[in-house]
């Protein structure tokens, strides 16, 4: 049985992959067993499995929540990609409609908010008006931008900066970010948006702020749920912080910690997703 070995203290952690492999094989669907696929061994997804993990997009380009009716959401989007991300899926028309939708939807101070029909019925990660979703929306929205931008071919010449064809849109998203950040390194916003905050500013170069982030996060890391411990790895990883970076370890020493005896790790918002919570640590060891 493989295992992935993390130096912790002076034990050596473990965080048994096989488990977790089996995890998703017994509990995921169709496309949750595609992403594992493609992860593992860059096996192409089925036309019917990309079909499946597209569903539901509006002709905007974006997609909606749960939560929202037809309307479609930032974060509802970027959760999206992330399952495309996970399918080798970015490049397709799908994904490129809505980096399109996500870049078009920034507002002139950088930053990205929920529309307000969806006022009554956002979470508070979401809620239009409210400055911290507000900073939230914007570390996620410009982190995907940052991710694809180069491999979207989206409509308009390509930039070589970071991003891309959304360059102008990334930078500017940049600065808003840097801007919120408190002198001590902290953010007045949702621990996620920490990371992928250091990840957008890392890929603009300003290694400092992005320091500052992860000087905090790593404080939080000991006490950090397994899903956060993951997607903070996941996110880092995606930006090419090298793995060997102490806040990337201290992730991977949390999840050597919170695996369960099913081979699985349990999701922040219901059972519903633990493989997909379990997938990003699968990613992240990868």
């Amino acid at each position: 049985m493989r295992r992935d070995h993390v130096c912790a203290g002076s034990v050596a952690a473990v965080v048994d992959i096989d488990a977790a492999i089996g995890f998703v094989v017994a509990h995921g669907d169709a496309v949750e067993r595609a992403r594992l696929s493609w992860l593992r061994t860059g096996t192409q997804p089925s036309p019917e499995v990309l079909d499946s993990a597209e569903v539901g997009q509006t002709l905007g380009g974006g997609w909606p929540a749960s939560w929202g009716d037809e309307v479609a959401s930032v974060d509802a989007t970027c959760f999206r990609l992330a399952e495309l991300d996970d399918l080798g899926a970015l490049g397709r028309p799908s994904a490129r409609r809505a980096l399109d939708w996500l870049a078009a939807g920034q507002q002139p101070d950088g930053c990205w908010e929920e529309d307000r029909a969806l006022a009554d019925s956002a979470p508070e990660w979401a809620r239009p008006g409210d400055p911290e979703a507000r900073l939230y929306l914007t570390a996620n929205a410009a982190f995907w931008l940052t991710v694809a931008g180069l491999d979207a071919r989206a409509a308009g010449p390509l930039d070589h900066r970071v991003g891309g064809a959304y360059a102008g849109v990334v930078h500017a998203a940049s600065q808003a970010l840097a801007a919120h950040l408190r002198p001590d390194g902290s953010w007045p916003s949702f621990l996620a948006a920490g990371w992928l905050s250091a990840a957008v500013l890392h890929r603009q170069q300003m290694f400092y702020e992005s320091a500052q982030i992860k000087a905090v996060l790593a404080e939080r890391l000991p006490q950090a749920s397994a899903a956060d411990a993951a997607w903070l790895a996941v996110t880092l990883r995606r930006v090419g912080v090298d793995h060997q970076e102490w806040t990337l370890v201290a992730a991977r020493r949390r999840l050597t910690e919170t695996q369960r005896s099913d081979g699985g790790w349990s999701s922040d918002d219901g059972h519903q997703f633990d493989v997909h919570a379990t997938l990003a640590v699968i990613r992240a060891f990868r």
